[in-house]
C-alpha cells in the first residue's frame, strides 16, 4: 500500500516538472514576433522589389539590424520549442527522445547563429 500524498507521487513526474514554464515561454516567443515579423515584412518586400543596394543600407541600419537579430532569436527559440513538444508527445524511447531534443536545440542554434552571422555581415557591409 503506498502512503504517499497525490501532489508527492507527482512530483517530478511529467506535466508538473516545467511544462508551465515551456508553456508561457512558447507564449511570450509568440507575442514577440508578432510586432517583429514587420520588420521581416518589409525586409521580404525590399528584397523582392528593390535594389540590391537598396536592401542592404535598410538593413545596415542599426534598429533595422537588432529587430531583425531580435526576429531571428524568437523565431529560432520558438520552433525550437514547438519541435520539442511534439517530440516529447510522439518519440516514445527515452533515449530516442533525448538525442531528438538535443539535436533539434542544437540545429536551431546553428541556424540562428548562421543567420545573426548572416546579417551582421551585411550590415557591416552597407
Amino acid at each position: 500500500m503506498d502512503y504517499r500524498s497525490p501532489i508527492s507521487k507527482a512530483r517530478g513526474l511529467g506535466s508538473a516538472k516545467s511544462g508551465t514554464e515551456h508553456w508561457w515561454l512558447q507564449r511570450v516567443t509568440a507575442a514577440a514576433l508578432i510586432p517583429l515579423s514587420y520588420w521581416l515584412i518589409v525586409l521580404i518586400k525590399l528584397a523582392t522589389t528593390s535594389t540590391y543596394q537598396e536592401t542592404v543600407s535598410w538593413l545596415a541600419s542599426p534598429l533595422n539590424a537588432v529587430v531583425i537579430a531580435l526576429w531571428i532569436l524568437a523565431v529560432c527559440f520558438h520552433a525550437a520549442l514547438g519541435v520539442q513538444v511534439v517530440i516529447e508527445d510522439y518519440v516514445s524511447t527515452e533515449g530516442a527522445k533525448m538525442i531528438a531534443v538535443w539535436t533539434c536545440h542544437l540545429l536551431f542554434t546553428a541556424i540562428a547563429v548562421a543567420a545573426l552571422f548572416a546579417v551582421l555581415q551585411i550590415s557591416l557591409a552597407g
